[in-house]
């Protein structure tokens, strides 16, 4: 009779294993793969989603600041919905991404072909300083330390007045930040330092303003357990790569979930629009 009961105990322990096993594949297997041609370019006889310029009251720097403002097509205040913000590199504003990027043709696209969930993505310029164009030497120590600033700018004047002005859900799991280059050293530091506020994160291309990975992540445990996406990606020929490489190396020996995306290119929008495409569909689902 014992020897029954320790062969089903052992039958469902292997059945565990194997089921932990195959989550596991699944995680770090599911990696993107290159858009389709056109991805970027508009399309005709499709919805379109709005794109606004906002001002905000920002106690943190003591101005005025501004942001773009994507709404999906049929948005709706009866309707409640997440949010992703979505950061500019050093030398950039709050218009680079629309500039370079084309986020909302890849985003009208997308809900086109019915690959995204319902979303609003906020673009600030991620210099908190009271004059914060990029002009004269963006390398500036006074402008390199504004990126740092932004955090507190981010979490205590943007996010509620956004929260306030539009119809937004107000949880951190429905709450998204992501960035290309000093954006992506930004959106790391400040999701993996604020796990009550957001639940998925993405650096593109990564810059050396991003921590050391155990300053990134002190506590694995809690990262872990409060982390819906972790994405980190660079370009194959990015001379910043082992950014990224360190970051991986680390989440990889404390087995934290993340998905490592390489995509062919350099340290530019080339990559950066396929980051944004590959990104947005494993969002708020």
């Amino acid at each position: 009779m014992n020897v029954i009961i320790e062969n089903i105990q052992m039958k469902k322990l292997i059945l565990l294993l194997v089921i932990q096993l195959s989550l596991a594949i699944t995680i770090y297997a599911q990696q993107p793969g290159l858009p389709p041609e056109g991805f970027d370019v508009p399309r005709s006889g499709i919805q379109h989603g709005s794109v606004d310029t906002i001002s905000y009251a920002s106690k943190t720097v003591g101005t005025t600041r501004r942001a773009i403002v994507y709404l999906p097509p049929g948005y709706s205040q009866q309707k409640k919905y997440p949010v992703l913000y979505l950061l500019h590199g050093i030398g950039g504003d709050e218009y680079e991404w629309l500039r370079n990027g084309s986020p909302e043709r890849i985003l009208d696209n997308l809900y086109a072909d019915k690959k995204l969930a319902p979303m609003i993505v906020v673009l600030p310029n991620g210099r908190a300083m009271a004059d914060d164009r990029p002009t004269g030497n963006v390398m500036a120590a006074d402008k390199v330390a504004a990126f740092a600033t932004f955090e507190k700018d981010l979490l205590n004047d943007l996010i509620p007045f956004i929260e306030q002005r539009y119809s937004v859900i107000k949880d951190r799991k429905q709450r998204a930040i992501a960035g290309l280059s000093m954006g992506g050293g930004q959106a790391l530091n400040f999701r993996l330092g604020n796990l009550d506020k957001f639940a998925w994160v993405g650096g593109f291309s990564s810059a050396p303003n991003t921590k050391q990975p155990e300053e990134l992540v002190p506590d694995v445990n809690a990262t872990q357990k409060k982390l819906r996406l972790l994405w980190i990606s660079c370009g194959t020929e990015d001379n910043l790569i082992h950014i990224s490489e360190r970051t991986t190396a680390y989440l990889a020996k404390n087995s934290i979930n993340h998905v490592y995306y390489k995509a062919p290119g350099k340290h530019d929008f080339q990559v950066w629009k396929k980051d944004l495409y590959n990104f947005s569909q494993l969002l708020f689902k």
